[in-house]
């Protein structure tokens, strides 16, 4: 079908909006470009103008935010996951389509003004921008620009921060100590960039301005976040000369992937994460970024990914593992099983059961589940401490806030107690993702599906084991394994096309052979 099919349809359905039929014909829209692009190379614009205009239509924003999440999460998820440079052409294509759609809305005349002030007055123009710094060769910074202040923008998703951010902030002041390093992103990353432990001898450190990106929000929203990155830059450059400042965009959502700019091209450089002729081909995501900052910043000493732990969460968990080990050593095991609402990543059904109580199996084990975020992954998390307490294993469930609640488990479990069989071996604990940082510092081993708990296992030098599902692209899997010093390995399961043949003990056993 062509455009018009579908703005027929729509004319109809702007009068009388309903939430499932606004839900079926943008997910319609959004496949049907999709099919198109993949089926011959056709980016047909009708496509997403409308996607635009039922983004943008309504004064409720839940009924704009429909379209606006199927642009996304069908358009944009794909053509960026597959790594390939093809599609990230279309991606830069379809963002400054959107962009020159917003510009001319009453809402968006702020984001006009700023684009004009950038002497981006078109599509064209804005598009040729991000082209030119996508097919460029990386450029060295200028011997003379000798940053006292370096900007670094948020991946947006906290696992990536870790892949990528950290990485960028360890090899900036390797590069330039007494630097101040200001990562622009969510209020989340103070719990794994702790700002006190980030310093240089020199004077260097890493600062959290807080900047949060509307994921789930309309266009306007998740465009108008720009704007306030663009104040927020402006601010912190104030009193700097131009060869004291850089801005480091890891390819970022706050700029749409570095389609929308920030400051002059000369104090500025993006990270093609898709990659570069001379990147590795086979690398991580954080092998590239040390390959892009070589390029960059000049060739450095390797760095890992890192996570800086608040010292009251490390104390924390440091306690809760002596408590449980009074008089014996026991095997620490951290697992977290949450997918950030993206099922396609979770193996379906008595795996996660079966995978625990495998562990148990083992001597002298605890075994630590992080019960999650929402009612959905927290009913996940209940139903293993369940089946675990049917089959006789001692479990308890508390917050990482009442750690020291385990007084009387520890007396339990100390060597030669009556009641000695009880001694807890399963803990489900509520906690954050800078208390879960800190329980899987304190493990021995780190097991869970691709998220951020793997990228910050392998960040801890904790050995830590994926269970990859949701995805048969290789190229991405490769991308986004965990990097880090210690083991760190991954077990692919094809959910998508295989998912009535998965044989729960074949795949439990595969991760055991890796964990010997």
């Amino acid at each position: 079908m062509r455009p018009a099919y579908y703005r027929d349809l729509w004319d109809v359905l702007k009068l009388n909006p309903e939430t499932d039929a606004l839900k079926s014909l943008s997910h319609r829209l959004a496949s049907t470009f999709v099919d198109r692009y993949f089926y011959s190379d056709e980016y047909n614009e009708g496509y997403i103008e409308l996607l635009c205009e039922m983004a943008t239509c309504f004064t409720d924003p839940a009924l704009n935010q429909i379209a606006a999440k199927t642009l996304f999460g069908v358009i944009v998820e794909r053509l960026c996951d597959d790594f390939e440079e093809l599609q990230t052409e279309t991606y830069n294509r379809l963002i400054c389509q959107v962009t020159g759609y917003l510009r001319v809305l009453p809402d968006g005349k702020a984001l006009h003004e700023q684009l004009n002030a950038f002497q981006l007055r078109s599509d064209e123009q804005l598009y040729q921008r991000i082209e030119s710094i996508r097919l460029s060769p990386d450029q060295a910074l200028p011997l003379e620009l000798q940053p006292r202040k370096v900007l670094v923008l948020s991946r947006v998703t906290i696992g990536a921060d870790v892949a990528v951010t950290s990485v960028i902030c360890q090899r900036v002041l390797q590069a330039f100590p007494a630097a101040e390093v200001v990562v622009l992103g969510s209020g989340k990353l103070r719990q794994i960039m702790a700002p006190a432990l980030a310093t240089t001898p020199e004077g260097g450190c890493i600062r959290i301005r807080e900047l949060n990106y509307a994921r789930h929000g309309g266009l306007i929203e998740r465009f108008s976040t720009w704007l306030d990155l663009v104040a927020d830059v402006s601010d912190e450059l104030v009193g700097l000369s131009a060869n004291e400042f850089l801005v480091l965009d890891p390819d970022s959502r706050l700029t749409q992937l570095g389609v929308l700019p920030l400051v002059p091209d000369r104090n500025y450089r993006f990270f093609n994460s898709r990659g570069k002729q001379g990147y590795p081909v086979k690398g991580s995501i954080s092998e590239l970024a040390n390959t892009w900052l070589n390029n960059v910043l000049g060739r450095g000493s390797f760095v890992y990914p890192h996570v800086w732990i608040a010292p009251d969460n490390l104390s924390a968990a440091v306690r809760l593992r002596e408590r449980l080990s009074v008089g014996r050593p026991r095997r620490f095991i951290t697992l977290n099983l949450g997918v950030g609402g993206n099922m396609r990543k979770r193996v379906p059904g008595d795996f996660e059961v079966q995978l625990v109580m495998s562990l148990l199996r083992e001597p002298d084990t605890v075994v630590i589940l992080d019960m999650g975020f929402g009612s959905e992954e927290l009913g996940r998390s209940q139903a293993i401490l369940d089946a675990a307490a049917a089959a006789g294993v001692a479990t308890h469930t508390l917050a990482f806030a009442d750690l020291g609640e385990l007084q009387e488990i520890e007396q339990r479990c100390a060597p030669g107690a009556t009641q000695s069989r009880s001694c807890e071996r399963l803990l489900g604990i509520h906690c954050d993702v800078g208390q879960i940082a800190a329980l899987i510092a304190c493990s021995d081993e780190f097991i869970g599906y691709d998220s951020a708990c793997q990228h910050i296992g392998a960040a801890l030098n904790v050995r830590t084991f994926t269970v990859f599902a949701g995805t048969n692209n290789a190229r991405f899997i490769r991308r986004w394994h965990a990097c880090g010093p210690n083991t760190s390995e991954i077990v692919y399961v094809d959910t998508l096309s295989r998912e009535h043949q998965i044989d729960t003990l074949e795949l439990i056993e595969r991760l055991q052979d890796l964990r010997r």
